[in-house]
């Protein structure tokens, strides 16, 4: 799994060994000039991972993505689907093997969908992955002798995301708890899932079979019956508290009184149990209304020597042990003395700018969700940081607001959704011309996308840091440094 919610598609058609599940191809109809049809059986080698993980190789001058092909493998492959430009297919059985390939450690791998890369080990990983950073910038940037550093990886990468948001269902007598597969209304008992810390996969299945000792009705998302929809899990890491939020379809959670009860004696390193409310059909995983059942309203954890103090919905670096040197990259990029303004755009709970504030004269923070600003400000108090004020709008509003005020800030700061920066913070960021910005991406194309954009305004790129944030996954996050021409 990745980020806060599921980002790539499911594994269908994903090796295991040397061959892979054989689907049944739609019938045969011609599509192209160059005659290719859906169904036909196609040999390919493999150049490159794509960005959700699927193997990308050419046939009759049209990209092939193929989930479950990896760089330097000539597969065999069955077309599903074709456009002018590419087309996508099915691995069917794979010729020549990549060294890098393995057989996944997860039993539900190729149906749950939340990881794409375990059939290929770490250090495969880690390449493909900075050769896709390259690709992006070499297709959308368009950089000569670009800077690329080696990717950050990690040392032991299992086990790493602190929180689980994890749907929950019934099947043949219990509770269980896990993903609907892509596409899809099935739910995938994911237990003991290898990229889940183990105490939150602990707490989750204590309070699974909480739920089905007390018979707490199961919310039944066709159907649109039962009470118990989400269950979502959050560990601190500096102290190994725990902190559980129940989410409903219904205002009223059945016995709560000894659901909490029962929570705290199965699983005693809980610290928080909240109910939320969400009522509607929603692809959302949160509803509006939150309530305390017990224990601390706020959990504590620490990142570096910031302090932060998260509510239920609070948005936090779901891998905190790569967040550190991505964040420090940022700091080097930052390169602060104590005389500068940062503006931290996108600043969600306010994280970033809490880890730069002790370097910087002043950071001022801009976001659009309300609730991530209060979470900012009281990070903020948290922290001790009297240098940062979190202001709630929109980044592309605010920031030429305050140009035209005669605010000018040294260093600008912009960690944008996967979609990349709005267009009209890119043009601000151009105008006030920051000596440094400094670039935190989680999607190296529109990275790229918007980097170009920045060059043709008059930056520079200095350097990209590659971090891997999420293992087992397509994802890679980037620290970009970026200079303005004439400001240095």
């Amino acid at each position: 799994m990745n980020g806060q919610k599921r980002n790539g598609p499911a594994k269908g058609g994903t090796a295991k060994g040397d061959t892979a599940k054989t689907g049944t191809a739609p019938a045969a109809a011609p599509v192209t000039a160059e005659d290719v049809r859906v169904g036909e059986r196609v040999v390919v080698t493999v150049k490159r991972l794509g960005i959700n993980g699927e193997g990308v190789g050419y046939y009759k001058r049209k990209a092939v993505f193929i989930p479950g092909a990896l760089p330097d493998e000539v597969v065999h492959a069955a077309v599903t689907h074709v456009e002018p430009s590419f087309l996508h297919a099915e691995l069917q059985r794979i010729e020549k093997r990549s060294p890098h390939r393995k057989e996944p450690e997860c039993p539900v791998y190729e149906a749950c969908g939340g990881c794409q890369l375990q059939h290929m080990a770490y250090a495969g990983q880690l390449q493909a992955k900075e050769a896709l950073v390259r690709e992006a910038f070499d297709r959308y940037a368009r950089v000569a002798d670009l800077t690329i550093r080696p990717i950050i990886g990690m040392e032991e990468p299992w086990g790493y995301r602190n929180k689980a948001q994890l749907q929950v269902g019934f099947e043949q007598g219990r509770v269980i708890t896990g993903l609907y597969a892509a596409g899809s209304h099935k739910l995938i008992d994911i237990a003991g899932c290898r990229v889940q810390h183990p105490a939150i996969n602990r707490a989750v299945a204590e309070v699974a079979a909480v739920v089905r000792e007390l018979r707490i009705p199961v919310y039944d998302e066709r159907k649109r019956t039962g009470c118990l929809r989400t269950v979502v899990a959050r560990i601190a890491l500096a102290t190994g508290a725990l902190q559980l939020t129940l989410i409903t379809a219904t205002g009223e959670l059945p016995q709560q009184d000894r659901l909490v009860a029962a929570i705290r004696k199965r699983v005693p390193q809980v610290a928080a149990i909240a109910h939320n409310v969400n009522a509607g059909k929603t692809p959302l995983v949160f509803g509006d209304t939150t309530r305390l059942l017990w224990g601390a309203e706020r959990l504590d954890e620490t990142l570096g020597d910031v302090r932060l103090s998260l509510s239920p919905r609070a948005f936090f670096q779901l891998n905190p042990a790569q967040t550190i040197p991505l964040y420090r990259a940022a700091q080097e990029a930052a390169a602060l003395t104590g005389r500068e303004l940062v503006v931290d755009a996108y600043c969600g709970s306010g994280a970033i700018g809490l880890w730069l504030a002790p370097h910087a004269r002043e950071v001022r923070g801009i976001e659009a969700i309300p609730e991530a600003v209060r979470d900012a400000k009281r990070n903020a108090a948290h922290s001790g940081a009297a240098n940062v004020t979190f202001y709630e709008g929109q980044a592309e509003k605010l920031l030429p607001e305050w140009i035209r005020a005669g605010v000018r800030p040294d260093v600008v700061v912009v960690d944008p959704p996967r979609t990349g920066c709005d267009r009209r913070l890119l043009d601000a960021i151009a105008a006030a011309k920051p000596q440094r910005l400094v670039y935190v991406s989680c999607n190296p194309s529109t990275l790229a996308k918007d980097c170009r954009v920045l060059l043709d305004a008059g930056f520079r790129i200095e350097w990209v840091q590659p971090v891997d944030m999420f293992p087992q996954t397509s994802h890679v996050e980037c620290t970009v440094l970026l200079k303005a021409k004439g400001r240095e």
